[in-house]
């Protein structure tokens, strides 16, 4: 990952965890639940510094996802 990357956002979730595609809905990146598979196909991203693109990956809060073209997200429990 970038170490200074443009879009920076911090995204609080009030769960124990997201998964992927629930972050790339949150996040409007895609205008409904039935894209993203299809974007998650077309997207480099990033979790941590590892490629990754199943939607149901799990995330935690304090993981870093970087999506190509897009921002820069650290997950916060909130």
């Amino acid at each position: 990952m970038g170490k200074n990357p443009k879009n920076k956002i911090t995204q609080t979730i009030s769960t124990e965890l997201i998964t992927l595609g629930q972050l790339v809905k949150l996040l409007s990146l895609i205008g409904s639940g039935s894209e993203v598979k299809d974007y998650l196909a077309k997207t480099t991203i990033r979790v941590n510094g590892e490629l990754e693109n199943r939607r149901g990956k799990k995330l935690y809060p304090g993981d870093e996802v970087e999506f190509q073209g897009g921002p820069f997200v650290t997950l916060v429990s909130g």
